[in-house]
């Protein structure tokens, strides 16, 4: 059997960019509709246009090259933002084909999440990164872990958080962002 994949790449059911140096070198239809913006934009960008701030890019590098080194791929639930400004929920995976060099070159999937998960509280930078660890079900002490920071300043954004969300418990705020409330 002759498998056409380019055809496969094209019409998967998710969305792929081939990177190179963290810069977008092919993407498929479903990035584009995905992010508003034709393939012709997209090719040869940073990924930092999909970032809500340059801050996170940035940040979110950092963090991802010790475990990509390590483990060869990296996952996580992010928010993301569209062509026209609006920011949504994400979950993004890959791989990196060197291991050595994690940014050198890679595979990235991306799968919308906004039908489940709205985002609707006006969020910094670091009160999305807690926010999406909260979700993955982390403590305050595995989130300071996970951004080098300490608990206690997870502390001061979970509550942060729960003001915005105007959720009266931790659980309670989790319920508030699945739902986007």
């Amino acid at each position: 059997m002759d498998v056409d994949y380019r055809l496969a790449f094209e019409f998967a059911p998710v969305g792929l960019v081939l990177s190179r140096n963290r810069t977008m070198m092919d993407c498929n239809r479903l990035v584009c509709e995905m992010f508003g913006a034709s393939r012709e934009v997209l090719i040869g960008q940073s990924f930092e246009v999909l970032y809500p701030s340059t801050d996170e890019y940035e940040r979110l590098g950092a963090h991802m090259e010790p475990i990509l080194n390590a483990k060869g791929h990296y996952a996580d639930s992010r928010i993301m933002k569209r062509a026209n400004g609006e920011v949504f929920w994400c979950h993004v995976s890959g791989r990196a084909l060197n291991r050595e060099a994690p940014h050198e070159s890679g595979i990235w999937s991306f799968e919308d999440l906004s039908s489940q998960r709205t985002v609707k509280a006006e969020l910094t930078g670091r009160e999305r990164e807690v926010a999406a660890k909260l979700l993955e079900g982390l403590t305050s002490k595995e989130i300071g872990k996970t951004l080098e920071i300490s608990h206690r300043t997870v502390e001061i954004y979970r509550a942060r958080l729960m003001r915005k969300y105007n959720a009266s418990t931790a659980a309670d705020l989790v319920h508030k962002l699945v739902a986007g409330a």
